[in-house]
């Protein structure tokens, strides 16, 4: 991901999040991470990249994974990920496909980062809006993953860069089942609703 904060800890922990944040909607536990950094060296210091892996491994070493190195490339602007391995009982993974008739959406998470993020950009969300919205960004799935393990779990998946809208419905069409969501009862952070007006 690009940079979402200008803080390169909150940036190294929000990728890290969101990678790992894979493992965990398949069922699975994180083991092992590599760093994928694109990096201008010739316009930012070695600090910043510093910033990035040590954020990084602080969600990593929450996770209970390791960091076992990485790539990083000259880029024009900072990106960050971690490719991430883990293990998950090959009977018991969860896909993103398999939604029946009946089931409940259930949501971890408020949705609404992506806009408010933009909206940070444009000086228009507040400190606490903002302080909120890195922190949910920044948090493990962790724990949701290890209670949802007592259950029987259709199919799951991770709302990322494509939106509730967009993994919604390729959950959907993955199941071959249509999905009602009622926008009333879908959690949003804090400041998401104007940003999206």
């Amino acid at each position: 991901i690009t940079p979402p904060v200008d803080d390169p800890y909150l940036f190294g922990q929000i990728g890290a999040a969101n990678s790992i944040g894979d493992i965990y909607a398949m069922g699975g536990r994180p083991v092992t991470c590599l760093n994928l950094i694109g990096f201008p060296s010739n316009d930012l210091g070695p600090e910043i990249l510093q910033g990035i892996v040590e954020g990084a491994i602080s969600k990593i070493s929450e996770a209970g994974a390791v960091l076992g190195g990485g790539h990083t490339t000259d880029d024009e602007e900072p990106v960050f990920g971690l490719s991430v391995v883990g293990v998950v009982h090959p009977d018991k993974f969860w896909r993103n496909s398999g939604a029946r008739p009946g089931d409940v959406v259930l949501l971890t998470k408020s949705i609404g980062s992506g806009v408010l993020f933009n909206g940070n950009l444009r000086g228009l969300v507040s400190v606490a809006a903002l302080d909120s919205c890195i922190r949910t960004t920044a948090a493990l799935n962790k724990t949701t993953a290890e209670v949802l393990e007592r259950f029987e779990v259709h199919a799951a998946t991770d709302v990322t860069g494509f939106g509730l809208a967009g993994h919604a419905l390729e959950m959907a069409r993955g199941s071959s089942v249509s999905l009602e969501i009622s926008t009333c009862d879908v959690p949003l952070m804090a400041e998401a609703l104007a940003m999206y007006e």
